[in-house]
C-alpha cells in the first residue's frame, strides 16, 4: 500500500472512533438525563400524593378545633404555593413551607385529646407519615441522579461533547434556607 493510502486510513480510522465516541457519550447523557426527569417526577407523584390527603386531614381537625384558622389559611397557602411551583428551587421552599404548617397542625391537634384517638385522624396520619418518608426517599433518589448526571456532563470526553449537545447542569432538590432549624414546638 502506498503511505498516501496508509494516512487515508489512519484518519478514517480516527474520524470513526471520535464519532463512536460522540455517539455514546451522548446516548449515556441522554439516559442519564431521562432518569433525572424521571426522578424529579416521583417528587412530583409524591408531592401529589401527600396534597391529595392533607384536605381530608384538615377537615378531620377542623371538626374539633374549628377556631384555628390561621393553620388551616397557612396550609391552603402552602398548598397553594407548592402546587404552583414550576422550578426545583420553588418546589423545595414551597415544600418546606408545607411541611411548617403541618408541624403547626400537629401542635393543634396535640390540645384534642379525642381526635387523636379518632380512627380516621389515625388513619390519615399514617398515611401521610408514609408518604413524608415516600416524599424523603424520592428527593434522595433525584438527587442520587442529578449528582450522577452532572458528574457525566463535566468528566472527559463526555464533557466535550455535552455542551455541544446543549446538556446543562441540573440543580439539586435542596431544602429551603432556615429549613435546618429545628421548629420549636410549644404546648
Amino acid at each position: 500500500m502506498k503511505r498516501s493510502t496508509i494516512g487515508w486510513l489512519v484518519i478514517a480510522a480516527l474520524l470513526l472512533v471520535l464519532v463512536f465516541t460522540a455517539v455514546g457519550s451522548y446516548n449515556r447523557l441522554v439516559s442519564s438525563e431521562t432518569a433525572v426527569d424521571n426522578k424529579a417526577a416521583q417528587i412530583d407523584t409524591q408531592l401529589q400524593r401527600r396534597e391529595d390527603v392533607i384536605p381530608n386531614l384538615v377537615n378531620t381537625v377542623k371538626g374539633y378545633a374549628a377556631h384555628e384558622k390561621e393553620v388551616f389559611q397557612a396550609i391552603a397557602d402552602a398548598r397553594s404555593k407548592l402546587a404552583g411551583a414550576g422550578t426545583t428551587a420553588e418546589k423545595a421552599a414551597a415544600n418546606t413551607e408545607l411541611e411548617g404548617a403541618l408541624s403547626r397542625l400537629l401542635v393543634v391537634v396535640e390540645n384534642y385529646p379525642n381526635l387523636k384517638a379518632d380512627a380516621q385522624f389515625t388513619r390519615l396520619m399514617d398515611e401521610l407519615s408514609g408518604t413524608e418518608n415516600r416524599i424523603a426517599v424520592a428527593r434522595q433518589d433525584y438527587n442520587n441522579s442529578v449528582t450522577d448526571y452532572n458528574t457525566k456532563i463535566r468528566k472527559f470526553p463526555a464533557a466535550l461533547y455535552a455542551s455541544i449537545f446543549g446538556f446543562e447542569k441540573k440543580d439539586l432538590f435542596k431544602a429551603a434556607p432556615g429549613a435546618e432549624t429545628v421548629p420549636e414546638v410549644q404546648f
